[in-house]
């Protein structure tokens, strides 16, 4: 049987963190020469090269990336164990931090989030916002516990994650008052040429939209493109035009943007999911809002 060196995985893991062999014996507090030594002998346990030089940097080669994400998972599950075994200081809350693409509508995010910190054990939440893509790559430095996003993590973002599904929406369309009476007597016809504010081209919901509308002959009239949509849910409580939003939370838009329900169509499905780097889901913060979603917004 072959027996992999775990001191050797860790000075290799701890030089691609470090960013260099001279940090990386700082770190450990171990001579370079030492450490360059049993990186050689992990290559040669391997049969591969971990590392090549570019000009004066050491840069892991395609299976030296390979090697740090499992080294990093192997050493992530290690952490959570001797947690697991000491026990957090009393008194002092489990810290969960949330990257939110910047396309998933902010009612949804809030719906999912809430439950969290109403549970039996004291969380402190942190919030972060960006791109999927941006997001999904923090997950490998541990920057993040989960990713809350509107597609599964990007295939070509270099990390090992799960995309676990918490649920589908069908979409809805919504207008101030007076619009939405006048565009719902012939509901989807009715949207031709009509006033639209809408997502992004580059999101989910906006390839579903114009798909959709090319099924039903449908031209809208677009006046205004949002990457973030609690944006363009504001310029349409000032706006006569129609936009576009999952039927989960129609209850919570009208409440929160004096609007009203247009329509609504199974044509375009939003499918929502957390994004992490563990495929069975510890975090009891993260439970929490995988078990709202399945059980309450999208039931």
């Amino acid at each position: 049987m072959e027996w992999l060196n775990y001191h050797h995985l860790l000075y290799f893991w701890t030089v691609v963190r470090e960013g260099s062999i001279s940090k990386a014996a700082e770190k450990l507090r171990l001579a370079q020469p030492t450490i360059s030594a049993q990186i050689r002998q992990l290559e040669e346990s391997l049969g591969e090269r971990l590392f090549e030089r570019q000009g004066r940097t050491l840069v892991p080669t395609d299976v030296g990336r390979l090697v740090y994400r499992y080294a990093d998972e192997i050493f992530s599950i290690g952490r959570e164990l001797l947690e697991t075994l000491r026990g957090r200081p009393a008194g002092r809350p489990l810290q969960l931090t949330v990257g939110v693409a910047n396309s998933v509508p902010k009612l949804v995010v809030y719906r999912l989030l809430r439950p969290a910190l109403q549970g039996p054990e004291a969380i402190h939440l942190m919030c972060r916002e960006d791109s999927t893509e941006r997001l999904v790559a923090e997950l490998a430095t541990h920057s993040l516990d989960v990713v809350i996003t509107d597609t599964p993590a990007p295939e070509h973002v270099r990390v090992k994650a799960f995309s676990h599904l918490l649920g589908e929406s069908e979409t809805s369309f919504f207008a101030p008052p007076a619009l939405a009476s006048r565009l719902r007597r012939q509901f989807p016809a009715s949207l031709k040429d009509a006033p639209a504010l809408l997502p992004a081209p580059n999101t989910a919901l906006r390839r579903g939209i114009d798909e959709w509308c090319a099924k039903q002959e449908l031209r809208l009239r677009v006046i205004g493109e949002f990457e973030d949509t609690a944006l363009m849910k504001v310029f349409c409580q000032a706006t006569p035009a129609v936009f576009p939003a999952p039927a989960a939370i129609e209850q919570d838009i009208c409440r929160f943007y004096g609007v009203r329900v247009v329509g609504r169509t199974s044509g375009v499905k939003e499918r929502y999911y957390a994004i992490s780097v563990e495929r069975r889901l510890k975090h009891p913060g993260v439970i929490a809002i995988t078990t709202t979603a399945r059980e309450d917004v999208f039931r």
